[in-house]
């Protein structure tokens, strides 16, 4: 009977059989210990002299990393073993037998397992990683569906900028046409929620910044939230209550993959709602404080980021930046008119931003100012301005990176290692 590594607890006592790859193998005289995947989780195999006919202990002591086999025993419980359980093995069929695998336990640098990684993610801690990915992204899905928001996927070619065109990548479109690679389907967004009330998008974005930080890939994964009849306030909740879900959920379904990761989980049980809150001023002034060469008025770097996150145990609200470093479509606190009703969250223990979004600019007339003191093509956003002409709404919403939400939750030092395939500033191999 075939089943997977697993559901191998399931199986104690019988015979079954394991479909996967050698990850590794040590033998001592008679007995081979082999270390089998399968996708689903690595399994020691205890395979004796005496348990099989010579032939196959023979072929089992000459077998090299990652060839592909197929193996039978009897399941056994085993607390010393990986995952509590072990196989004692009575056959072995090899598939496919790989020679000279070149990722082997030894130390490789960066480089090297980049240029491997359609490889390197068979790795254990490469695959913990990307189950967690798989979680956190299974997670988001499901706290936005309870909630009762739509799906409303948004394009990926756009004829025109969302956060201004020196960080997009141009597309040849028929006839000549120019479009760019989305950097964000929130604009299209906004157009959902005015029809659904209440919507999410959720795809790949890109961003032509020549950014060689552990924080930046130029193509990434991005949900973004969208509610109509919401202000600021609105929109940090739903953020903190995202965030809480979404953490819990792999707190409490990959318990083995965070071990894995050696991953302090007491850093992980702090993340409780509601998230601490601090005015740009305020965080202006902590950080000048603490001696940074921060720039009042400017935008928070990476370093500012992460001085600021160190000071809580949890994620943290950064608000009301200044009105002239954000975005054409926020909207200006009537209270502080310099200032825009935007939120960075800052993920703590230096992680940086995770999450930025705010409340849009609902204002036909204003809107239309900021889109020419942007010099911005009015032409392209006709569609985008019907929005403010035809039943006008308070309405906010945000974006998550998913990679630096992996990063942080995975406790990573960088983030090409959340996604299989990162594409940065010199990498788009393999």
């Amino acid at each position: 009977m075939h089943t997977y590594i697993n559901k191998i607890g399931e199986h104690v006592g019988q015979t079954v059989t394991i479909k996967g790859w050698l990850h590794n193998r040590r033998s001592s005289g008679k007995i081979h210990f082999l270390v089998v995947r399968d996708g689903t989780g690595f399994l020691q195999v205890v395979m004796g002299k005496k348990d099989v006919d010579e032939a196959t202990f023979q072929t089992a002591d000459h077998l090299s990393q990652e060839s592909a086999i197929i193996i039978t025993g009897a399941v056994k419980a085993e607390e010393r073993a990986m995952g509590g359980y072990e196989m004692v093995a009575s056959g072995l069929e090899v598939v496919n037998e790989a020679h000279d695998y070149p990722i082997t336990p030894k130390e490789h640098g960066v480089d090297y397992l980049m240029d491997r990684r359609h490889l390197w993610i068979r790795a254990e801690r490469q695959t913990a990683i990307l189950r967690v990915r798989h979680e956190i992204i299974n997670a988001v899905r499901d706290f936005f569906n309870e909630q009762g928001f739509i799906l409303a996927d948004t394009p990926i070619f756009t004829p025109a900028a969302c956060e201004g065109t020196t960080t997009l990548f141009p597309v040849e479109y028929f006839d000549n046409e120019k479009a760019f690679l989305t950097q964000s389907g929130q604009l299209y967004n906004e157009a959902n929620a005015m029809a659904l009330g209440r919507v999410y998008a959720f795809g790949p974005t890109f961003r032509a910044e020549k950014s060689k930080t552990r924080r930046h890939l130029t193509e990434f994964w991005m949900v973004e939230p969208e509610m109509a009849y919401a202000d600021l306030n609105d929109v940090i909740t739903l953020a903190e209550g995202l965030i809480t879900s979404v953490v819990a959920r792999v707190l409490d379904r990959r318990p083995k993959e965070l071990k894995v990761l050696e991953r302090n989980t007491s850093k992980l049980e702090a993340v409780k709602a509601p998230f601490p809150r601090l005015h740009y001023d305020a965080a202006a002034k902590i950080l000048l404080d603490k001696g940074l060469p921060f720039q009042v008025g400017g935008d928070l770097g990476g370093t500012d980021e992460t001085v600021l996150s160190e000071q809580f145990d949890r994620p943290v609200c950064v608000t009301h930046y200044p009105a002239a470093i954000k975005a054409f479509y926020m909207k200006p606190d009537p209270n502080e008119p310099d200032k825009a009703l935007c939120v960075d969250v800052l993920a703590p223990e230096g992680y940086g931003e995770i999450i930025g979004g705010g409340q849009r600019l609902d204002d036909l007339d204003l809107l239309l100012q900021r889109i020419k003191e942007h010099n911005l093509p009015q032409e392209a956003f006709e569609w985008y301005l019907d929005l403010r002409r035809f039943g006008s709404v308070p309405h906010g919403g945000f974006g998550m990176g998913i990679e630096r939400c992996v990063s942080w939750i995975c406790g990573l030092e960088h983030v090409r290692e959340t996604i299989p395939y990162p594409r940065m500033l010199y990498r788009i191999y393999p």
